[in-house]
């Protein structure tokens, strides 16, 4: 039973690992690949599970060997580590990886299109811009600080207090650290830039994509929150139902149950922390408007507040916006209020 039927890829730059398992979970064959040689190996194998961790280009190899009739699955990394055994090297984490791929209850990542992988992109570079603004902000500001030039947090309070200290010349700044903070103000306009060319850019894309059009007409979904969870989620088929999509981005109570106690803790914030965190703030400005409104779901976000506080129904808000979002993407409907 020399037949492949598996096979476990360990990723890397530019040498790859191969472990092919049979039917009955042998080893049969294991082959160190440089980058040049992969598409040749399994061009030559015939259609087989190849399995591979969600890491660094995994999505652009899931997809170039597939059109080799491959099965290609994507596993989140912590659940291959549990499949290792023995010391840590490429051919046995190979193998975990074959092993793993192989199980009826693994959880799998969706293999992105490189038309989600597009707006995954944006998100991210418009993510970076976002921090690195918020770093030099507080580094102006500490800076001001020393010269003792005292200003309230915000990035609006910087560009509106920057050009009037510059102009002013009885404030004791030196001709130096005027310079220096004329260039850090030019910074801060040039990262204010990049951030409006790449929200500009995702709003026109939510605007022409008929998925991210239907999830905004959930509560709490704007075009940018819409966007990335439309490219996150992709086809939905990953997820059986809607608790599992929560489940999966972390805003689900953690367990530590043991003796057929059940105990639930906080959220378990697993998964994409940037998508978890646009829910959450689109959840608080739900939140924050149900007060003045009478609909189905602003009444159970009033109840949930008035008895758990607004924090927590925030979250929970969250959790619902989640399960939401997946029925719409899955079922290719819109959000009912009734």
């Amino acid at each position: 039973m020399n037949n492949i039927t598996t096979i476990g890829l360990d990723l890397a730059k530019t040498i790859f690992h191969a472990v092919c398992l049979n039917q009955a979970g042998k080893i049969v064959k294991r082959k160190q690949l440089k980058r040049h040689e992969l598409r040749r190996f399994f061009s030559q194998q015939p259609p087989c599970l190849i399995g591979m961790e969600a890491c660094g280009s995994a999505h652009y190899w899931a997809r170039e060997l597939r059109a080799y009739g491959h099965t290609t699955k994507l596993i989140p990394a912590q659940y291959v580590k549990g499949f290792v055994r023995g010391n840590k090297n490429d051919y046995n984490d190979a193998l975990a990886i074959a092993e793993a791929v192989k199980q009826a209850e693994m959880r799998f990542v969706a293999v992105k299109t490189p038309q989600q992988q597009d707006v995954q992109a944006m998100h991210r570079l418009r993510q970076q811009r976002i921090k690195e603004r918020t770093a030099l902000s507080n580094q102006l500001r500490g800076l001001l600080m020393e010269y003792g030039i005292v200003m309230t947090r915000g990035v609006n309070e910087l560009r509106r207090r920057i050009p009037v200290i510059l102009d002013d010349e009885k404030n004791g700044l030196t001709a130096l650290f005027r310079q220096l903070l004329r260039q850090g103000y030019m910074q801060l306009l040039e990262l204010d830039t990049h951030i409006n060319t790449y929200t500009k850019i995702l709003t026109a894309h939510s605007k022409q994509d008929d998925r991210c059009q239907r999830l905004q007409t959930i509560p709490g979904y704007g075009p940018i929150v819409a966007s990335v969870f439309a490219s996150t989620m992709g086809n939905t088929r990953e997820y059986k139902r809607g608790r599992d999509a929560s489940a999966a981005l972390g805003v689900v109570p953690r367990q530590h149950s043991t003796g057929g106690q059940r105990v639930l803790l906080g959220i378990s914030k697993r998964g994409d922390k940037y998508l978890r965190s646009l829910i959450i703030h689109g959840a608080r400005a739900v939140v924050r408007s149900a007060q003045n409104k009478d609909d189905n779901l602003s009444r159970w976000v009033n109840r949930i507040r008035a008895e758990r506080g607004y924090n927590k129904a925030t979250v929970a808000l969250a959790n619902k916006m989640v399960r939401m979002g997946w029925a719409v993407l899955h079922y290719g409907t819109t959000y009912r209020p009734a």
